[in-house]
């Protein structure tokens, strides 16, 4: 298990290789990289500052990556995720998954990242024309994540 909350980039290839490096019973890895869009709400954003409470958040993240880890055997997993001020096209966060078989890696990366997007205790303030606002939670991410409620 790792879990990652840090301000500085990272390399997706360099994370992905370290993720399975030595293990040669990994048939799967599966990932998801989280970009900064320069689009939201219709309107243009040049920038997205995101916050965190220290201590809280990595502990959460490590709640939700034990889940997972419950639901499907997996070899290896990572979370790495970005705080403070992004512009657009910059990475927000990595998911990924290492397991046997693909089935098992696709799932779980795609249950970490709905379960990411309502569970974790991030705050977004994107920067706009018409001044900053707050990103709300949207109805789609929650139903992503509910489908996931009934496996629990």
């Amino acid at each position: 298990m790792a879990v990652r909350v840090q301000r500085e980039d990272f390399d997706v290839g360099a994370e992905l290789d370290a993720l399975a490096r030595d293990d040669h019973g990994i048939g799967g890895l599966a990932s998801f990289v989280g970009l900064v869009r320069d689009v939201s709400g219709g309107a243009g954003a040049s920038a997205m500052t995101l916050e965190h409470y220290p201590g809280m958040t990595e502990r959460l993240l490590a709640e939700i990556e034990a889940e997972a880890r419950r639901r499907w055997p997996l070899s290896a997993s990572l979370i790495v995720h970005r705080h403070g001020r992004l512009e657009p096209g910059e990475r927000i966060v990595l998911v990924a998954t290492a397991s046997a078989h693909r089935k098992a890696a696709l799932e779980s990366c795609e249950f970490l990242i709905d379960w990411l997007k309502t569970k974790a205790p991030f705050w977004k303030l994107e920067e706009t024309p018409e001044g900053e606002r707050w990103v709300e939670a949207r109805d789609e991410d929650d139903a992503a994540a509910a489908r996931w409620d009934a496996g629990a």
